[in-house]
């Protein structure tokens, strides 16, 4: 019985060594849980106070739309103005807390990961502690134990306390693992973030910039009409002349080019090859020789060449597909208010290309490629608009071409996206 029991204290002794250990592993810092618990607060506040300014966004939006529906004059129009100016204030304060809670957030996850760290490490030294101490003991014991034991019942008794040891390790190396994985899902969340917190900065720069555009609108608008409802007027009216009479220098071109297009070279129509530009749709104004058409298979350079989509300044304008940057510009720079104003058309690799215009932003360059839903600019009021909208065309690309060409209207050359008038398709077929 004495020998017995010299064999079976070290089995007994790793036993109860090793549970204590495994079990004291800590399971959090309690600085760092408090701090977790601190910042977890801060960012539900932040959110809150977020949701807050999208309902004032919301609202400023409601204005606006109720604005572009009353009389268009000189009041109407610096109503809209300084509504947009007031949504686009809302919209930084938006911006600025999101990049707040992006801060908070990856200093939360900071913690954490710090705490699993150590929680890892812990876990492999008691588990690693464990096994070596049970290797230290004589590898004989169990069988030794059996020879000498005279009560069988105290042996498997003790063999049972071994069991439940081994059980204890794999649990613990399972929790490891879990602990890995949790680990790596936190680190990856973490650079999720800061990839967010690039992407939010540099919109909030964006959204200053815009702020300036449509400050200088407002001034330019009150400079020009001398706060005068009949000089508003005479500017319309100065507009629209100019517009027509550049439309119909575009025109001219434009029907005098003859560009061979292979239809099996076109995708499918109700294909959907093309995702909306906007988050939020609302047409004003259909493809065709009427407003409302919507089913006109070609532009025959009467009518609509695109689609109108409701737009209030400082909108994200996103790329409909995948594909490369065909082209910039700002007819403004040459004939000020007559055509797109600021534009981009995109190429892509479906046999489409899309054209973005009367932006107030333009966020990429000629050669640029781009993925489905980037960011190619924001809405905006340039060139011929009546109000802040985007005009979305979609091309046969084997019929347009960009072009330079010197205007008789206007004094100097405007750079241009031009089309043979059988390549202008209606953007319903294909979104």
């Amino acid at each position: 019985m004495t020998n017995r029991k010299k064999i079976c204290t070290p089995i007994l002794i790793v036993f109860l060594w090793s549970v204590t250990t495994l079990f004291a592993v800590p399971r959090l810092d309690v600085a760092h849980a408090s701090r977790i618990e601190e910042l977890r607060s801060k960012i539900t506040e932040k959110n809150s106070q977020i949701k807050q300014l999208e309902a004032e966004m919301a609202e400023s939006q409601r204005k606006i739309n109720e604005l572009e529906t009353e009389k268009n004059n000189l009041q109407t129009a610096i109503k809209v103005l300084d509504t947009t100016r007031k949504k686009l204030g809302t919209d930084i304060a938006v911006t600025e807390k999101r990049i707040e809670v992006a801060n908070l957030s990856i200093e939360k996850l900071a913690f954490e990961i710090s705490d699993k760290g150590m929680r890892i490490k812990n876990q492999k030294e008691a588990i690693a502690g464990s096994i070596r101490r049970m290797n230290e003991t004589d590898r004989q014991s169990f069988v030794e134990l059996f020879l000498t034991n005279n009560d069988l019942s105290e042996f498997w008794g003790d063999v049972e306390s071994l069991r439940q040891f081994q059980n204890s390790v794999r649990e613990h190396v399972t929790e490891l693992n879990n602990l890995k994985v949790d680990l790596e899902t936190k680190m990856a969340e973490v650079e999720r973030k800061r990839r967010e917190l690039i992407t939010l900065k540099a919109k909030l720069a964006d959204q200053k910039k815009i702020v300036e555009y449509n400050k200088r609108e407002k001034d330019v608008l009150l400079k020009t009409t001398k706060n005068k409802e009949s000089e508003y007027r005479k500017i319309l009216a100065e507009k629209t002349a100019l517009r027509d009479a550049f439309e119909q220098e575009m025109l001219e071109y434009e029907s005098a080019l003859q560009f061979e297009i292979d239809p099996a070279k076109l995708p499918r129509t109700g294909s959907g090859v093309l995702s909306w530009p906007l988050d939020g749709v609302f047409i004003t104004q259909h493809f065709g020789n009427t407003s409302f058409s919507k089913s006109a298979p070609v532009y025959n350079g009467r009518g609509h060449n695109g689609i109108d989509l409701r737009a209030s300044v400082g909108t994200p304008v996103k790329a409909a597909a995948g594909g490369r940057v065909a082209g910039t510009g700002d007819t403004d720079n040459v004939c000020p208010g007559a055509s797109y104003g600021k534009w981009i058309v995109v190429t892509h690799d479906n046999g489409l290309s899309t054209l973005y215009a009367h932006l107030s932003l333009i966020k990429v360059s000629e050669g640029q490629t781009l993925s489905r839903g980037d960011v190619v600019g924001y809405s905006g009021n340039t060139g011929y608009s009546t109000g802040p909208h985007l005009h979305f065309t979609v091309y046969a690309t084997q019929g347009m071409r960009i072009v330079d060409l010197k205007s008789r209207v206007c004094s100097g050359t405007y750079r241009l996206p031009m089309a043979d008038l059988k390549a202008y398709l209606n953007p319903l077929l294909y979104l």
